[in-house]
């Protein structure tokens, strides 16, 4: 078996073309794969993924997502060839970056300022935390590198950006933590992020059945109005009503259209983003790479909502032309490709040197989500059941994601009984305000480094 390896690095020492580089004092392998290679293999991850998360049981009640649970497992086998076989893999971001960035643009374009004023107290309640929530997840992280002596910057890699954020604000925010001087700063995000995303998951349920079994009476668990709250329902889908229904039966040609031009409208806003981000660079605050397409894409959504134009006969919003449904789902496809990638791509020897500070900052994560939500959140939604189902969500969404969130609230009422605003508001929440938020809030503190 020795003679077989020292075979192959002498082979590996000799070829070049395909990218392959023996240190010759360490014996190191470095297999460094192109954009195309990595886009491969980060497809591959998806698969892998996909098929797990259909037949695990533990991954469907914790909603890992498909590039989690197939791109780690991929992370750990370039951790095995590491460690025991000196091989080095790296990987191409190119792609990677291009399909972070069309997600982010995706998410813009879903930031319809209107829908604020349709949410009611609840959602300007929920809003309020979230800046709360985000703040104290980089205040803490930060007093505690200060007081163990570690990189601050692992404090932020460990906050908000991989907490509210997710994967995805994480591998968005990686090479601006590494451009400061944060060796790893992706594997870190990332790794506190998927460590973010089952403690999430595990918590939530568990404390809104403690606050509803010790806080709320019979009374209060009874519901208040069976109908829906006019103001609340008008956030719902168009495609709720006979008329949205019908905007799915389409033939093959009309989707290709449609979701041709969805792609149009996202690269062409990715490319004009990438101009404001070059001038917001001009102003010495550190912004990460999309943030100027997804302020763009907020400016034109908005202002396509304030132009009317006649289509047989009718006064049409413009904003109509942008095809949301379609958007979000491009996008969605963008951000699945880009965490395959972003996974497969851990270098995960890295984190050895940093296991205790990180390992404090996520525990003190979940021990302070869970009591932000027990004893803030719920008396400020209103100590009612909704504020019960909500404190659910928010342990799923301020440690994961939305999915988590809404998987959440689902156990809840599945155990007691469905109630509609937080289901209304959580989502609105995450796609439309917290990345905006989590990215002002993140911006800041860096920038006071």
């Amino acid at each position: 078996m020795f003679v077989i390896y020292r075979k192959f690095l002498y082979l590996c020492d000799n070829i070049t073309s395909l990218n392959i580089t023996v240190n010759k004092e360490t014996r190191m392998v470095s297999v460094g794969l192109d954009m195309i290679q990595t886009a491969g293999i980060g497809a591959l991850a998806l698969i892998v993924g996909m098929a797990l998360t259909r037949n695990v049981g533990f991954l469907q009640k914790f909603c890992v997502p498909s590039p989690v649970s197939g791109g780690i497992i991929f992370s750990l086998m370039t951790l095995a060839l590491y460690g025991w076989f000196d091989i080095e893999v790296s990987f191409d971001g190119t792609l990677k970056d291009v399909f972070m960035l069309a997600f982010f643009t995706s998410v813009g374009f879903q930031s319809d300022l209107k829908v604020l004023k349709r949410g009611g107290k609840l959602l300007l309640f929920m809003l309020a935390l979230l800046v709360v929530i985000i703040t104290l997840q980089n205040l803490m992280p930060m007093g505690i590198t200060r007081l163990m002596g570690a990189n601050p910057l692992i404090g932020m890699a460990s906050g908000s950006i991989s907490m509210t954020g997710g994967h995805g604000t994480a591998g968005g925010f990686a090479r601006v933590l590494e451009g400061m001087g944060l060796q790893g700063a992706g594997t870190i995000g990332m790794a506190a992020a998927t460590f973010g995303l089952i403690a999430g998951s595990m918590i939530g349920g568990p404390l809104a059945e403690r606050i509803i079994r010790t806080k709320l009476t019979n009374e209060q668990m009874q519901p208040q109005d069976d109908e829906i709250d006019p103001a609340m329902a008008g956030i719902e889908s168009d495609e709720a009503s006979p008329e949205g229904r019908k905007k799915r039966i389409s033939t093959n040609e009309q989707e290709f259209q449609r979701y041709t031009g969805a792609f149009y409208w996202i690269f062409l806003i990715m490319g004009a983003g990438t101009l404001l981000s070059w001038l917001l660079a001009k102003t010495g605050v550190t912004f990460p790479t999309y943030f100027g397409a997804l302020i763009l894409a907020a400016i034109v959504r908005n202002i396509l909502g304030l132009i009317r134009y006649k289509e047989e006969g009718k006064w049409e919003k413009a904003d109509k032309l942008l095809d949301m449904e379609r958007i979000i789902s491009v996008g969605n496809i963008c951000l699945s490709f880009f965490l395959g990638m972003a996974m497969i791509s851990l270098r995960l020897w890295e984190l050895q040197d940093l296991a205790l500070p990180l390992v404090i900052i996520l525990v003190c994560q979940v021990v302070m989500m869970a009591l932000f939500a027990y004893f803030v959140a719920f008396p400020v939604l209103g100590r009612n059941y909704d504020a019960a189902v909500l404190c659910a969500g928010i342990c799923g969404f301020g440690l994961g994601a939305t999915p988590n969130a809404m998987a959440n609230m689902s156990a809840v009422c599945y155990k007691y009984r469905y109630t509609v605003k937080p289901f209304l508001i959580v989502p609105i929440i995450g796609a439309m305000f917290a990345d905006f938020i989590n990215t002002g809030i993140i911006t800041l503190f860096l920038n006071l480094l």
